[in-house]
């Protein structure tokens, strides 16, 4: 199985790549987040996933091993397939994802390409235990993800409140982090208010 590749972008389209290795155009489908990075004639390293089935191997290329490790960890949650999972590590990074998950926090998947509520509550129940360990809380320079004690009602009220002020998801959990723990709606409302002002 292919599992890196590091050679020379030839060819671009809105989700794909061909990346000319020693020779050989090996045909990429990327998360939005790497297609940004990728530029015609210039070199590319990916971590690569591949996907056997009985009519086609798809490969699918990420810039960093936490989107990897992100989308191979959805893969094993039941119903989400590989253009689901590559459409969610399009949207959020992995640390962001932990958090989410660790906080039980609904609304912030619900709102990510294809999740429904339905798929968001399985991926909740099923990955609660695996996350924290994705490669991208040290890669990406943040310190090492440990889940915040508020209660999930909670964060998904004040999320709700922040998101409809224009906040976005990633800003709304890095401040989160931050919280006091048990924090009611108000408290965390407040304190991100406070947090995101200071910053503006």
């Amino acid at each position: 199985m292919i599992g890196y590749l590091n050679g020379k972008v030839k060819f671009l389209t809105e989700d794909e790549c061909i990346l000319d290795v020693n020779g050989v155009g090996y045909k990429v489908s990327v998360d939005a987040m790497t297609r940004q990075d990728l530029k015609i004639d210039s070199a590319a390293e990916l971590f690569i996933h591949t996907s056997v089935r009985e009519d086609a191997i798809t490969l699918y290329g990420f810039k960093n091993q936490s989107a990897f490790e992100l989308f191979e960890t959805l893969l094993t949650v039941n119903g989400v397939g590989a253009k689901s999972a590559l459409g969610i590590v399009s949207k959020i990074s992995a640390s962001d994802f932990s958090v989410a998950v660790a906080n039980q926090d609904l609304s912030t998947l619900i709102k990510l390409p294809g999740v429904g509520k339905k798929s968001a509550q399985r991926i909740l129940l099923e990955l609660k235990d695996k996350v924290g360990n994705f490669s991208s809380v040290s890669t990406s320079g943040a310190e090492n993800f440990q889940p915040v004690a508020i209660p999930s009602s909670a964060a998904d009220e004040a999320t709700d409140a922040l998101s409809a002020l224009g906040y976005t998801s990633a800003e709304i959990s890095a401040v989160f982090k931050r919280a006091p723990k048990n924090s009611s709606t108000e408290q965390l409302i407040k304190f991100a208010l406070k947090e995101l002002n200071r910053f503006a």
